[in-house]
Formats: C-alpha cells, structure tokens, sequence
C-alpha cells in the first residue's frame, strides 16, 4: 500500500510562549484535560519506549495513573520485556498522542520503582478480575501453551481468592515512576510549520548558580526553547 498522496493538514490550535506555565507538568495536565472534554479515547495512555542491552528499542501502550511533581507514574509486570529493560537501563521516553487536537508531548527521563505502599494501595484500588488477571500474567510477556491455560489459571485464582476476599499484590507487579528531565509539547500547524516548545530540567549547578546570583526570585527548575519543526 502507498499512502505518499495521503495529506492532513493541521489547523486546530496554535502553541506560543506566553502560553506556558513554569512547571510543563502543569502543562500536561492542561492538555490531558482538554483531550478528555473533545472525546479523545484513554488520553491518559502513552507509547512508551524502552531499551535494555540488546540496544533493541521496545516500544508499547501503557496507561499513565499519577502526573506528579516528577513526572509520571504507570503500572506494570516488574519481569515483563520492559521491566527487563528498565532493570538494565533505567532510561525512557513516553508519548501522549492525541489526533483529536492535532498534539503530542515527548517525556523523557529516569525511571524507579515507586515504594510497595504506594503500589498495594493502586493494586486494591483495581477491579477484582483485574487483580486476578495480574497474577496470571507471570511472568508477562512469556510464551503460553494455549489460550485455554490462561483461561484454566484464572479461574483457579479466583477459586483461591473468592471476590470480596484480598488478593495480595504480587511481588513481581508495580508502579514505576518515571522523572522527567525533558518534556517536548507539539502542536500541528499548517504548511508543517509546527509548533515545537522544549522543557529541558537544569542541573544542580545551573540552578544553584541562578538562585546565588538573585536569591529573592523564585526561578522555574526548567529551560525553555522553541525547535524547528
């Protein structure tokens, strides 16, 4: 199939500096937001990338579930293809879409485990089936003889734990929070002249050096430039 006749052309919205808050999260959630009231299906799910020692990039649908002062925070297997990578190379990036606004944004930064309190009290907060489906999946991504003993599991499971009862949270399943250290926000324009604005988190010394030098302003963590599309 050749779609090199295919064109679009985007119209929706424009991205100017005055535009901005200090904080991009702030930003983020402005956005997400504003995909959620046009409709945009699950705007809280991202492409995210990773790669491990392979150096072979892995990229999939996650769904975001906090925004916070570092970035994001998503839920997952720990013994998946991405837990693999992100246990040998702790580095990522995450793309929100949304095609009803004609916008992306890029994340890209660290990422960690989140405490097991914090995942127990995300865990409990799932549906009950979903709960159940976590401990099937073990390890994740891992190769199964038929749909059917995924089937035969999980109704094993929950003859184990009846609904109503706790289902404990797995020891191989939780949150990962990844710290932002560059957020791209985009947003389609016409003739491809698109807006691009670049968050880009200064390291200790630069905002140490700008705080010295005027220490009765408070100064934003980021810097901001504008890329040719």
């Amino acid at each position: 199939m050749d779609f090199s006749d295919e064109r679009l052309s985007y119209e929706k919205g424009i991205l100017s500096e005055p535009m901005l808050f200090d904080n991009p999260l702030q930003l983020l959630e402005q956005w997400i937001q504003e995909a959620t009231e046009h409709g945009a299906p699950e705007p809280y799910a991202v492409s995210l990338a990773t790669c491990g020692n392979d150096s072979m990039p892995g990229v999939r649908a996650v769904l975001v579930r906090e925004i916070n002062d570092e970035g994001l925070v998503f839920y997952t297997n720990y013994l998946s293809h991405k837990g693999e990578d992100i246990e040998q190379n702790p580095n990522a990036e995450a793309l929100f879409f949304w095609h009803e606004m004609q916008r992306q944004v890029r994340l890209r930064g660290h990422i960690r485990k989140v405490d097991r309190a914090t995942t127990d009290a995300y865990f409990h907060k799932r549906p009950y089936e979903s709960q159940i489906g976590a401990w099937v999946s073990e390890p994740q991504s891992g190769e199964v003889a038929s749909r059917e003993v995924m089937d035969a599991k999980f109704a094993q499971l929950k003859q184990q734990y009846p609904e109503g009862s706790q289902v404990p949270t797995p020891d191989f399943w939780g949150g990962y929070q990844i710290e932002a250290v560059e957020i791209e926000f985009w947003q389609g324009r016409p003739n491809r002249l698109h807006d691009r604005l670049l968050y880009r988190l200064k390291d200790a010394t630069d905002a140490a050096s700008e705080v010295a030098n005027n220490s009765a302003v408070e100064h934003s963590k980021w810097t901001v430039t504008r890329l040719l599309p």
